[in-house]
């Protein structure tokens, strides 16, 4: 960690890569990297934190480490190659790797930012179960832990959302216009959460996706 910085941001965003993906995986790939992008902005804006940044892709036959605790100055954006999607939608199984991985990183004190973006429900976990990432989410919330649920409108997000114990979601119609506007007021978002933590403001349970 550098000594310099006041505050050491992770980003762990986690993205589903399960075959029903590819009906939006142009808008995907390119709100990955747009999301890439935003956080090395941060970087640059607010030079006192320390941005990292952990990006995984998932389904069935795989999980892609695109990054692992990378600084944000030291990642590119995805080529294309990197994210074909096919499979199943192990949910649990990403969500505990992700996190579990994050935790073992994170010094006491620094903050973690938590996206997880699905089109579909769990189907194919077989390491971890519900309770197993709804208590490991509960305990981390209470240590600068910040999650956020992003899931089609096929889906019912809020209870998804509240089975996790994930305070903040958003719901997003999976047709190539809906993804674009979920991934530009998550970005949003996301820059409004760094520049409350600049401030040391801080940002409510329940309130990362209000733009008030």
């Amino acid at each position: 960690m550098n000594e310099n910085k006041s505050k050491v941001v992770y980003n762990l965003i986690i993205v589903d890569e399960s075959g029903s993906m590819s009906i939006i995986r142009e808008q995907a790939f390119t709100g990955m990297n747009e999301t890439l992008q935003t956080i090395r902005k941060m970087q640059e804006m607010y030079p006192d934190q320390e941005q990292r940044v952990t990006l995984l892709t998932f389904d069935s036959d795989h999980t892609s480490w695109h990054y692992d605790n990378a600084l944000a100055s030291q990642t590119n954006d995805l080529k294309w190659g990197d994210y074909n999607p096919g499979g199943c939608t192990p949910l649990y199984d990403a969500i505990g790797k992700g996190v579990s991985k994050v935790n073992s990183q994170i010094n006491e004190g620094d903050h973690v930012l938590v996206t997880i973006i699905t089109d579909g429900e769990e189907n194919s976990s077989n390491e971890w179960t519900l309770k197993m990432v709804q208590n490991l989410i509960e305990k981390l919330k209470k240590q600068n832990w910040t999650f956020t649920l992003i899931g089609t409108d096929n889906l019912d997000v809020k209870t998804m959302a509240n089975s996790f114990n994930i305070d903040n979601h958003m719901k997003f119609k999976e047709d190539a216009a809906g993804t674009i506007n979920m991934f530009k007021k998550e970005r949003r978002c996301r820059e409004n959460f760094m520049f409350r933590l600049s401030k040391n403001i801080e940002t409510l349970a329940g309130k990362f996706f209000d733009e008030d």
